[in-house]
């Protein structure tokens, strides 16, 4: 995954040391996400996953 880019924990994890879950999103210079980035936080060289912004939108979505 790039290095450049900005990751942030998932808004669900928490301090104790739960699973938590990283996003960063991907696009260029322009500031429009053209994909979002996925890894799990104690394992962040570990390969993660790349979604579409539509995919990402509609997980995101769904309760």
């Amino acid at each position: 995954m790039n290095a450049a880019l900005q990751w942030f924990k998932s808004s669900y994890s928490t301090e104790q040391g739960g699973d938590c879950l990283e996003v960063a999103y991907a696009g260029p210079r322009s500031g429009k996400v053209t994909a979002v980035h996925l890894r799990d936080s104690k394992n962040p060289a570990e390969p993660g996953l790349r979604v579409s912004v539509r995919a990402w939108a509609a997980f995101t979505a769904a309760q």
